[in-house]
């Protein structure tokens, strides 16, 4: 597809021309990567922050939110659950910690991986390029880092450069992540006050071009104790321009990043059933996606992390969130996956 065709589905209303859309969206995606649903058991494994963006509940200048950081036991321990549960990826992340040090994560990766089998996805933010490759040779497989809108200049506006220390680019990390031999993952937000629907199509566009191995999309959500959410930045656009944060336009985003990047690892997400909490999750999968991430995260700790407020299913135990969503994947004919799920890059054309 190219920007015209994106824009033009981006913007289409028509029920009848929606579920067209999301048919060709799900029979790639079954000739793609097949109907298993893969399991990422998530760990927020600290919500401290040395930013302050302006539309994340773990931003720095949130004076109100009880900041912890785990203990690596505790973190290779939920790694144990996540095994033992059967899922066949732990994601490790957090704020951008830099009480997180280069050599402690790697310790903590290297012992998940010689006492389990579980590929390891870490979600740390903008580290420096000596972090990421001290953690792929730890063993780390995977990186997720979204650059939540290609718009240069809305970017600026909501990620606020750190204090000291070069701007970096976003996009120049995730190339410098696929040179370091890491599955590579990366995604938006929708909805996010500024973004034009034309903004909207390059982020898909880009998502192909960059030849991502995973992407997350999600609606954005406000959180009171962000510029953004307590009205201090206003940089919504006129009605016309303005991309909505509604639920539909999540499944429209999905279905395309689908169709413009076909053997990618796509997740129905949390933000997404906390949208719709009765369907959400299986209308993404129904739509494109392949992938769920059931919270790994201790109770003590859950609550704390807060990028947006009233997160789905934030009080369930992690054995209760297992079968609930594998009850949820079989009532819609798809199985679990097994093992590490990676993207299988496949010689069937597009």
């Amino acid at each position: 597809m190219d920007r015209a065709e994106i824009l033009s589905w981006l913007k289409e209303e028509d029920p009848q021309r929606l579920q067209t859309l999301y048919m060709w969206a799900d029979q790639l995606r079954r000739r793609m990567v097949g109907d298993q649903v893969h399991l990422r058991g998530l760990v927020e494994i600290s919500n401290r922050c040395a930013r302050r963006c302006a539309y994340c509940g773990l931003q720095a200048g949130n004076a109100a939110l009880v900041r912890y950081r785990m203990q690596p036991a505790e973190i290779v321990e939920c790694a144990r659950a996540a095994a033992t549960l059967g899922y066949g990826t732990v994601v490790l992340q957090a704020g951008e910690d830099y009480g997180i040090g280069g050599e402690w994560l790697a310790a903590v990766v290297r012992e998940i991986k010689a006492e389990t089998r579980l590929a390891v996805t870490l979600s740390m933010g903008e580290r420096s390029d000596a972090d990421l490759a001290l953690w792929r040779k730890a063993g780390a497989d995977r990186y997720l880092l979204r650059f939540e809108t290609s718009d240069a200049a809305l970017f600026d506006l909501i990620h606020p450069p750190l204090a000291s220390g070069p701007a970096r680019s976003r996009i120049a990390i995730l190339r410098t992540l696929r040179e370091l031999g890491y599955e590579t993952g990366s995604g938006v937000m929708i909805g996010i006050p500024g973004q034009s629907w034309d903004s909207l199509a390059r982020d898909i566009e880009l998502f192909g071009e960059l030849d991502l191995d995973m992407i997350g999309v999600g609606p954005y959500i406000a959180h009171p104790a962000t510029p953004l959410g307590s009205g201090e930045l206003n940089l919504a656009l006129a009605a016309d321009r303005q991309v909505p944060n509604t639920e539909e336009i999540v499944y429209k985003v999905v279905a395309l990043t689908r169709l413009t990047c076909p053997e990618a690892n796509i997740p129905s997400t949390t933000a997404l059933a906390t949208l719709n909490l009765a369907s959400g999750r299986e209308l993404g999968l129904a739509r494109g996606a392949n992938v769920v991430m059931p919270n790994l995260t201790p109770a003590a700790y859950r609550r704390h992390y807060e990028i947006y407020p009233n997160k789905a299913c934030i009080r369930e135990t992690p054995e209760d969130c297992s079968g609930c969503l594998r009850g949820r994947i079989r009532s819609i004919g798809r199985y679990v996956g097994t093992g590490p799920g990676g993207r299988a890059r496949s010689a069937v054309p597009a």
